[in-house]
């Protein structure tokens, strides 16, 4: 019979850091990143919003949401065997817990070296900070109910199969060969494809192309930015899921492939209008943060350079040229910086893959950039955009039919704070 695997403490230790930087994304970063950027009337339901949806998200995750995502299950769908976390006390004595095998029982089957409470804590901070996102998207316009109601039917409906399939030892997206380090299809492009059927299906802001919509308070956004950049190393190093070489590439390629973004949108706007804002580079900023995000520990520092200057200017122009052409209002660009950034990085990880970061006993060569895998992630990234837009635009209708999506006309005027909150 197989010894317990082991705990390794320094992995542990690094994996509740990283955890508790994840979190700090969400709250207080997104939140304030988000609050920065609506007007003064919607700043308190913009803040919510988010800390709503990390209480909810915390509670659907216990419930069901990480057994559907990581029990052992189909290769579509765990099963049930660890709602409501049972059995993650049951090698707990005196204090102390063993490793676990993710995936135990299949071909598959991966050891880890951290608690399975750890682990399950690491991921829920993922769950929690993908539905925040998307609330960029319809900002100032959706009812507080139905985002509730949403959030729940989107995180167990999209969220958890799309985690499952890519993440999971026996995941059918992982089966194609398709990588994604830390999220850029199950939290990026997934955030950014439902924020863009969001601002579809509910329309634009009222007064959009005439009212003066220009943010509140600069400051905010900024400060938000901050923490998400800081947290982002829990995010990306984290995944990593141990205090490793592996985990120290993640976060170099994440620090340099950030800068280069910021760069790259804000040079890209000052040439087109004449100078470089605020807005402009921190939102450079995060685009690169989402693009290195499913590359993060497969490439090398230049690698990360060119990715993140590509994703600065294209989601520059995703966030300005490609909104107006198409008309679509996505309040805080949530489908221009992490749908199109998860898009261009997912797809980058195809091409700029370093082998040797991802090489295993099993797999010596380890992921390798080539044509082959590009085709297979730009599979894994179709696949992630069907599912997420029909299941997004499904559950809208739901909501939309029983309960109602938007505040009335009246409300959106006088602003979502004293009307909601």
């Amino acid at each position: 019979m197989a010894a317990d695997p082991a705990i390794d403490t320094g992995d542990t230790a690094w994996m509740l850091v990283s955890t508790a930087l994840v979190l700090m994304m969400t709250i207080p970063g997104l939140a304030l990143f988000y609050a920065g950027m609506v007007r003064k009337k919607n700043v308190l339901a913009t803040v919510m919003q988010s800390f709503a949806i990390c209480c909810i998200i915390t509670v659907v995750w216990m419930v069901a949401g990480y057994s559907l995502a990581f029990s052992t299950g189909s290769p579509y769908l765990g099963d049930l065997s660890k709602a409501m976390l049972s059995g993650i006390g049951a090698h707990i004595s005196k204090g102390a817990d063993i490793g676990f095998t993710l995936g135990a029982g299949s071909a598959n089957a991966t050891v880890m070296t951290i608690p399975e409470s750890v682990f399950m804590m690491f991921q829920m901070t993922f769950a929690i900070i993908t539905p925040a996102l998307i609330a960029g998207a319809f900002a100032e316009r959706m009812k507080f109910s139905a985002l509730c109601v949403f959030t729940v039917l989107w995180s167990l409906v999209v969220y958890a199969p799309i985690a499952h399939w890519v993440w999971s030892p026996l995941g059918w997206v992982a089966g194609l060969g398709a990588v994604d380090f830390a999220g850029g299809t199950v939290v990026h492009i997934n955030a950014g494809i439902a924020g863009l059927v969001c601002a579809l299906v509910m329309g634009k802001r009222r007064g959009y192309g005439q009212d003066d919509l220009s943010p509140f308070n600069l400051t905010y956004a900024v400060a938000g930015a901050s923490l998400l950049w800081v947290g982002w190393f829990g995010f990306n190093a984290g995944s990593a899921v141990g205090a490793n070489g592996r985990a120290g590439m993640a976060m170099a390629t994440t620090q340099i492939a950030t800068a280069a973004a910021g760069l790259g949108w804000m040079v890209a706007e000052w040439i087109r209008t004449g100078k470089p804002t605020v807005l402009g580079i921190i939102s450079g900023a995060v685009a690169g943060l989402v693009a290195i995000t499913p590359a993060a520990g497969f490439v090398l520092p230049g690698g990360a350079l060119i990715l993140g200057l590509i994703a600065g200017v294209v989601c520059y122009w995703a966030a300005t040229s490609l909104k107006h052409l198409l008309g679509y209002d996505d309040s805080l660009d949530a489908f221009g910086v992490h749908g199109i950034g998860g898009i261009v990085g997912a797809l980058l990880t195809g091409v700029l893959a370093y082998g040797p970061l991802s090489a295993t006993d099993a797999n010596p060569s380890g992921v390798v950039g080539s044509f082959a895998q590009l085709v297979i992630q730009a599979e894994a990234v179709g696949i992630t955009i069907v599912w997420c837009a029909l299941a997004t635009f499904v559950l809208l209708k739901i909501v939309d039919l029983t309960i109602g999506l938007r505040v009335t006309q009246d409300q959106e005027v006088e602003g979502l704070d004293m009307v909601l909150h």
